[in-house]
């Protein structure tokens, strides 16, 4: 497997608990189990990936921007999680907050699938894309498991 099958596997894990949690109305049992999983699942992701995907990156010139691009995508969903909290779950703006992460995260996994896996296909070889794939499922698995 290589470090871009693996990180599919949680942007479609990401896609599907975004899409639920948008159908879900008030301070429902239902809207705070998804919201749980969904920032259970993106802390995961954005952390393992940060460490074995962008970060090897970044040895690499070409790779410098689109790291830090994506690193401060990966910030701004932070924030909004972070918003998030601090909001009744029962209140109009919290599903118009929680849509707006999932139309930022939704942008952010394209941007990924198509263009920076493209130029990162082009920065590692064969043996980095499987070794960083073991290493990013490792964590990414302490990671939920952890919390």
């Amino acid at each position: 497997m290589t470090i871009f099958e693996a990180l599919r596997q949680s942007h479609e894990i990401q896609r599907e608990l975004a899409a639920k949690l948008c159908q879900t109305s008030g301070d429902s049992p239902e809207r705070h189990e998804l919201f749980d999983g969904f920032k259970t699942e993106l802390e995961a992701h954005e952390t393992a990936e940060e460490r074995h995907f962008y970060i090897p990156l970044m040895q690499d010139d070409l790779g410098v921007d689109l790291s830090r691009h994506a690193i401060a995508e990966h910030h701004e969903m932070d924030e909004m999680i972070e918003e998030l909290e601090a909001l009744e779950f029962s209140s109009p703006a919290w599903l118009a907050l929680a849509k707006k992460l999932c139309e930022t995260v939704e942008h952010h996994l394209e941007e990924e699938e198509h263009k920076f896996f493209q130029m990162a296909g082009k920065l590692l070889d064969d043996n980095d894309k499987e070794r960083l794939a073991k290493a990013y499922l490792d964590e990414y698995a302490a990671l939920k498991e952890g919390r």
